[in-house]
């Protein structure tokens, strides 16, 4: 099983953080991982975007040509990599930030306002876990207690109450990754 994922977005809304904590679970669950970030001058306020992969077998290249998963936070990110999803995989919608959306309708796409469910939750600091758990909800490629204790053994000290909210949000996720 390998599975690759692009995530993108513009500079500053955690898109290289949720391939970061992907790759760094899938490690930790014994899988083999990459994570190559992509960005330059355009780090705050231009696209960013990362490539992982999260394998049982050798990884033999960390570039994504062909995503499994799009996770796209903003419109510029489907424009650039939406075409290059494989035929039935996953696209995960910013629709706050996605005014146009895909045409494609031979991907699994879940679109929801999620800048808006981040600051409901109480920070739009966490809309980047809301992907992560969309992804465990929808995929299962990692699980949800490796996450929380990698997230928990980062924050706990650090921001123990941004830790509770992004908990939260990763619970909210899975919730509407699995419907």
């Amino acid at each position: 099983m390998t599975t690759e994922l692009i995530c993108a977005g513009f500079g500053g809304q955690g898109v290289l953080t949720i391939g970061k904590f992907i790759a760094k679970a899938g490690m930790k669950e014994g899988k083999n991982v990459s994570w190559l970030p992509s960005y330059g001058p355009e780090m705050r306020g231009g696209t960013a975007n990362v490539s992982t992969v999260v394998s049982d077998e050798t990884i033999a290249s960390p570039i994504v040509s062909y995503p499994d998963i799009l996770v796209a936070l903003n419109q510029p990110s489907i424009d650039k990599f939406g075409a290059s999803v494989r035929e039935g995989g996953l696209l995960i919608i910013n629709t706050n930030m996605c005014p146009r959306g895909c045409l494609r309708t031979d991907l699994q796409i879940i679109a929801a306002p999620l800048s808006d469910i981040a600051t409901e939750i109480g920070s739009p600091m966490v809309l980047n876990m809301l992907t992560i758990g969309i992804i465990i909800g929808k995929t299962g490629l990692i699980k949800y207690e490796t996450m929380e204790e990698d997230l928990t053994s980062f924050m706990k000290a650090k921001n123990p109450e941004l830790l509770e909210k992004n908990l939260i949000a990763i619970k909210r996720g899975m919730d509407l990754g699995s419907k």
